[in-house]
């Protein structure tokens, strides 16, 4: 027997390391273990004994990618524990605050991090040689989302500004409608964007997925909804730990969570798009239908359209909110504590970001548990690389190598909140 071996020491384009095993023996996948070495940061241990308003400054710290995410997710647990709902401009700014990270975030991974795969290039300085405008235009795109971030937030990385209750301050409409030119600039390129991604070579892998997001009545979720997927889970927040449980696997440090009683999901902008297509604008739908994208997407590959749909979706979203802004009278509903535990959950631009509190009379945090949508998504990329090399078993070692490390980035994995990534052995018999 012919064995062989496929290395990996870093994976390029994603936060950290960790490690992937492929065995093939007798030209058969006999095993895959996908495992991301995750040592202990503490960030729930960090929580217990403070202030529940200390969580959202605490929490942003977890991702300097995702601030926006895991300070929302701690502002609705608190809120909800504490028998407060923010409503209004106070409501609305969040959103925008939240597409600002949309933005950015999208914006980085499609051009500075997918990219280059799907186009043969190691990085996306080497990109930008080639496609120097391209490159200009992504970066002009992220700094539009970061300046958002900037005003609500106070800054673009782990922001200061939200707090328990709404803001510490808020903008003026003058201040806003600064922002509505480059908007309109962002929506234009982000549709240019749509059809750019939708001319890519995009290998041939579809799953069937158990897509699992947010759902709202009436709008595309960013912070509010139900949880539902395609599979029938229809719950609220409160029943997160009902319905979902992270398990210990021994080839992996990280935890891999799955649906009760059935196993894998997948989480992100496919779940999102594929649950609440009818829910995008107008002008988000019909660039997606024009790029090809039916109202549901099982290619992975193809995440690389939806996230651009999402990020016309998120500029769009951005204007909307804007034109209507009048600015609240404070910046923010007092908020007493009181004991009791509380849910949040919210739609980080990787997936949902599930936050649970415990707090007593005085609003010191006693428990914090935090689920965030990497590790969500872990077995789902597992079964991913399963199924592609079963199918891609013949492909040359360096080109089947490189389209496994894309079967990562398909999810853009944000790793900097538990672990590192990517050592890739393949082993052949």
């Amino acid at each position: 027997m012919k064995s062989k071996s496929i290395k990996v020491d870093y994976l390029a384009r994603v936060e950290g390391e960790g490690r992937l095993l492929v065995k093939i023996k007798n030209n058969k996948v006999s095993d895959v273990k996908f495992n991301i070495i995750e040592p202990p940061r503490f960030f729930e241990a960090f929580l217990r004994g403070r202030r529940f308003t200390e969580a959202p400054d605490i929490t942003a710290r977890i991702c300097g990618i995702c601030p926006v995410a895991y300070q929302m997710s701690s502002l609705h647990a608190m809120e909800s524990i504490c028998g407060k709902k923010v409503t209004g401009p106070l409501r609305d700014l969040r959103r925008l605050l939240y597409c600002g990270e949309y933005i950015e975030s999208h914006a980085l991974h499609i051009y500075l991090l997918h990219a280059p795969d799907f186009l043969g290039y190691e990085d996306a300085i080497q990109m930008a040689k080639d496609h120097p405008e391209l490159v200009k235009k992504a970066l002009r795109l992220k700094k539009i989302g970061n300046d958002l971030m900037i005003l609500l937030g106070g800054r673009e990385i782990h922001p200061i500004n939200v707090k328990v209750g709404g803001f510490y301050k808020v903008p003026t409409k003058k201040q806003l409608e600064e922002h509505i030119e480059p908007l309109k600039w962002a929506l234009e390129f982000a549709l240019e964007t749509v059809k750019v991604t939708a001319t890519l070579p995009f290998p041939d892998l579809e799953r069937d997925y158990e897509f699992v997001s947010l759902h709202h009545p009436e709008e595309y979720p960013l912070c509010e909804g139900k949880l539902v997927s395609n599979k029938g889970v229809d719950i609220t927040i409160d029943d997160f730990l009902k319905c979902f449980e992270e398990e210990h696997v021994e080839h992996s440090t990280s935890l891999h969570a799955r649906v009760k009683a059935r196993g894998d999901y997948l989480v992100g902008p496919m779940a999102r798009y594929n649950n609440n297509f009818d829910r995008l604008p107008a002008v988000a739908r019909k660039a997606a239908k024009e790029a090809g994208l039916e109202k549901s997407c099982s290619n992975p590959f193809k995440s690389i359209i939806v996230r651009a749909v999402e990020t016309a979706f998120a500029c769009h979203e951005a204007l909307r909110l804007i034109k209507k802004y009048e600015m609240p009278d404070k910046p923010y509903v007092e908020v007493k504590p009181r004991q009791g535990t509380g849910h949040g959950c919210t739609e980080a631009p990787r997936g949902i970001l599930y936050h649970r509190y415990k707090i007593d009379s005085n609003g010191v945090i006693q428990d914090a548990r935090i689920i965030p949508p990497t590790s969500q998504n872990q077995k789902s990329i597992e079964a991913d690389l399963l199924r592609f090399v079963e199918k891609n078993i013949e492909l040359p070692h360096d080109k089947l190598t490189w389209q496994c490390e894309q079967v990562v980035r398909n999810y853009d994995p944000c790793i900097s909140c538990s672990c590192h990534f990517l050592k890739l052995k393949i082993e052949r018999e």
